[in-house]
């Protein structure tokens, strides 16, 4: 077992603490190699995916986080040929919900989605596809 340190903002904590105590964990510890294992699978899912798919990939984000917006214009329209449509949610004062929908070979759809999930200001993008059924 190797030990590591970590920061977070103490509201993340506080929250992630909440949930634990809901799911019935005993250990902060085992409750982050979860969530670790968590995205651990979800990203080995998404690179196995291939062919052609259809979706969704809600993002949230911090509107008022300079230059986030126009990176995520730039990013879909460098993608425009798989995006068939973008809903801007205003959620709060704060933050911004974009559900852009999808449709196109899988790889292309994976590489938007890591471009906008590693931009600073996005709080949290997550991706759901399926096959294009004929």
């Amino acid at each position: 077992m190797i030990r590591i340190s970590m920061s977070l903002p103490k509201e993340v904590l506080t929250e992630f603490d909440e949930v634990l105590e809901k799911r019935g964990y005993n250990s902060r510890s085992k409750g982050i190699r979860d969530a670790l294992k968590d995205y651990i699978l979800r990203y080995q899912w998404m690179n196995e995916m291939e062919g052609e798919r259809i979706g969704i990939l809600a993002v949230i984000y911090d509107h008022g986080y300079t230059g986030v917006m126009e990176d995520l214009t730039d990013i879909q329209h460098d993608f425009r040929e798989y995006i068939s449509a973008v809903m801007h949610i205003h959620m709060t004062k704060k933050y911004c919900l974009e559900v852009i929908t999808l449709k196109g070979n899988i790889k292309y759809i994976r590489d938007l989605t890591e471009k906008i999930m590693s931009l600073k200001g996005v709080e949290h993008a997550k991706l759901t596809t399926t096959d294009l059924k004929e």
